[in-house]
């Protein structure tokens, strides 16, 4: 059993039991180097570049991390700027047409002339409804004083008619009443001489006095008889001169209602006068719309900028309102940006804005300006309605408009309506 164990020994590490007495000198150095040095892996130094190159990446990740969330940024925005419509006032027929399409122009050039010939003719009348107006407005105010005094004088007068018209009742009255009482003696003296007749008519036929007395008596009755008879007449006169001066009385005093009508009459003169100042007004009014017409027949540039979409031809009749051109304010843009609802967490107004420019890739400085007070699709012809049982929430966005700083456009290169994709710094 031992020698099978003896025997198996040496045939189980053949290596070392076979290796020549040779074989148990010393290796190489470089061999036994080869056995002994630790791995790469194992190295301080592979340690010490491993833990630097991680502190590095770790550093440089936190750069950019700082980097991509210091700044939003979107690609759906736009070029925003003030599109003016240029229509015409009024209607009429084109005789020039002074600028082409994408011409830059002034505030203030004449870009169309409309014919003035009627609107000067209608200028002209005005002008002429004025002066007359202004002429019989000079008349009125004139009339107006002469009218005061005429009052005063008609008043003043009836009064006094009035008054000398009693006076002459007093007086008729008192010249009848004297007539009555010569009537009265005069049917006295009559019937005296009648009854003197009578007797005398009676000794007469007696002759007891003279025929010469009789006649006498006779003549004396007549002339009684003719007295009353006169007396009468004059009383009667007396009575028609009291009805006469009664009638004045009341002409007088008709004469002096009227004339206090006459305050009424200054007031009408006054506001005859009152009405031919308004005429004149309301002709000045036409007169001035006759030449704002006349002026309206050159259509001017509201704004400097860029003539755009021109629709308007020599001999063209245009009608009031209608669109003839548009002029773009290069010098005032700005930028409209569409960001996501989850964007505008830390944005506000003022913050800085890097915009670059599809079309010439140039980079233009700006600020938030603001943000709008809804949403996009808000604004659509038909907005969502949510209240659905097929709703699908959908990341909105909301308009954000840009200013670029002063001076940003001054060649004028950015158009309205151009792609532009701005950043938005959060955090500087």
């Amino acid at each position: 059993m031992e020698q099978s164990t003896q025997a198996a020994t040496p045939t189980a590490n053949p290596s070392v039991a076979e290796r020549p007495e040779s074989s148990n000198k010393p290796l190489p150095a470089t061999e036994r180097d080869f056995h002994t040095r630790p791995s790469r892996t194992q190295s301080p130094g592979f340690r010490i570049a491993i833990l630097i190159a991680l502190v590095v990446l770790l550093v440089v990740g936190f750069f950019v991390y700082r980097y991509f969330t210091s700044y939003e940024s979107t690609d759906d925005a736009q070029v925003d700027g003030h599109i003016n419509s240029v229509s015409a006032r009024i209607s009429g027929h084109v005789i020039k047409l002074n600028v082409q399409d994408n011409q830059a122009v002034q505030a203030g050039t004449v870009l169309v002339e409309i014919d003035p010939t009627d609107y000067q003719v209608a200028y002209e009348r005005a002008k002429a409804d004025f002066a007359d107006a202004q002429a019989a407005a000079t008349a009125a105010g004139v009339t107006v004083p002469i009218t005061s005094v005429n009052t005063n004088s008609q008043i003043s007068a009836s009064e006094a008619d009035v008054a000398s018209a009693r006076a002459g009742i007093q007086a008729a009255q008192q010249q009848f009443q004297a007539a009555k009482a010569q009537l009265q003696q005069a049917e006295a003296n009559n019937v005296k001489a009648q009854n003197d007749l009578v007797r005398y008519k009676q000794l007469v036929d007696k002759q007891e006095i003279s025929q010469q007395q009789y006649d006498q008596a006779t003549a004396a009755a007549q002339a009684g008889a003719a007295g009353v008879e006169a007396a009468r007449a004059t009383a009667d006169a007396a009575d028609q001169q009291v009805t006469q001066a009664k009638g004045r009385l009341v002409q007088a005093e008709a004469n002096w209602r009227y004339a206090n009508t006459a305050p009424k009459q200054m007031q009408v003169s006054q506001a005859k006068a009152q009405s031919a100042v308004a005429q004149v007004e309301r002709m000045k009014a036409n007169l001035d719309q006759a030449e704002l017409n006349l002026q309206y027949t050159k259509i001017v540039a509201p704004v400097s900028g860029v003539v755009s979409n021109r629709t308007v031809e020599v001999g063209q009749n245009v009608a009031p309102g209608q669109e003839l051109m548009k002029v773009i304010n290069l010098d005032d843009i700005w930028i409209t940006a569409n960001f996501k609802e989850t964007q505008l967490r830390d944005m506000k107004p003022g913050q800085r804005v890097t915009i670059e420019v599809d079309a010439n890739g140039n980079k233009y400085n700006g600020k938030v300006d603001s943000i709008a007070g809804a949403s996009g699709a808000r604004f659509s012809l038909l907005p969502p309605e949510n209240a659905t049982g097929n709703y699908v929430k959908v990341v909105q966005r909301v308009p954000v408009k840009i200013v670029l700083d002063p001076g940003s456009n001054r060649n004028q290169q950015l158009r309205p309506g151009l792609s532009v994709t701005p950043k938005v710094w959060i955090r500087e």
